[in-house]
């Protein structure tokens, strides 16, 4: 369960989602002390009825994709892999903040609750990833909910390392630019330097070329697809060996 303050559940004028096979917009009126309109996108895989549950990925954007059109969130990461490829195996969440607005963890747990309650999504195998400031908040949702999540992989982004400990169960690959000139390098090192030294299993891949745009090889890679499906809530697997790897 999330921790979320009941004062401030959120309520929707939806009664729930529809399971229409492809990548298709959704839209919520929430309430959280002020009314909010949350947006976003879902794909549901072609062949939804082959399986009783699927792998949930949860995709939060960078600042540029903000705002309130849902094609933006097409541009990069799995959404822009769901749109060329219906069958995409992983129910696909694309949550979509204001323009130049931060994510409401919130409203986050309560779409991922909606489409949990409406879909055949298994809440052991739910992943999370973001680039950039959607990276940040990949290191935020998780650190406040780490419940929720069977893995994350935050790409270009940084977070506090005083919130290590509460990731220590959450198996996490960062992703990050060595020539990054936004968002540094050592913030990532730092961070999954943190997450071990509390126990998790943290390991980060550098790109050494890679300047803060390490969101194209890294959703490129189906590596981090399988990697996302060994974990599950029921399944941890053994210690990351690797801590920082190193490609050109």
């Amino acid at each position: 369960m999330s921790d979320i303050d009941p004062s401030r559940r959120l309520r929707s004028r939806n009664a729930s989602i529809s399971q229409p096979t492809g990548q298709h917009p959704h839209f919520i009126e929430a309430v959280i002390e002020k009314r909010i309109e949350c947006r976003f996108l879902v794909h549901v895989p072609t062949d939804v009825a082959s399986r009783e549950s699927w792998p949930v990925l949860v995709f939060l954007h960078g600042i540029g994709e903000g705002g309130r059109d849902l094609d933006l969130l097409k541009i990069h990461g799995p959404p822009m892999i769901a749109n060329a490829d219906p069958g995409f195996p992983f129910i696909v969440v694309c949550p979509q903040a204001e323009k130049e607005q931060n994510f409401e963890i919130d409203v986050l747990n309560a779409t991922l609750d909606m489409v949990l309650g409406d879909l055949p999504a298994d809440p052991s195998r739910v992943y999370l990833t973001g680039l950039s400031s959607g990276g940040i908040w990949t290191w935020a949702w998780a650190s406040r909910n780490p419940e929720r999540f069977a893995a994350i992989a935050p790409v270009c982004a940084r977070w506090r390392p005083a919130d290590a400990d509460r990731l220590a169960e959450i198996p996490v690959w960062a992703f990050h630019g060595e020539k990054d000139d936004q968002t540094l390098p050592d913030h990532a090192r730092e961070m999954v330097d943190a997450v071990n030294k509390a126990g998790g299993r943290a390991k980060l891949t550098l790109y050494r070329n890679g300047n803060h745009n390490a969101w194209s090889e890294t959703y490129a890679n189906p590596e981090l697809y399988e990697w996302f499906l060994s974990h599950s809530k029921q399944h941890v697997t053994a210690s990351e060996s690797a801590v920082h790897i190193h490609k050109s």
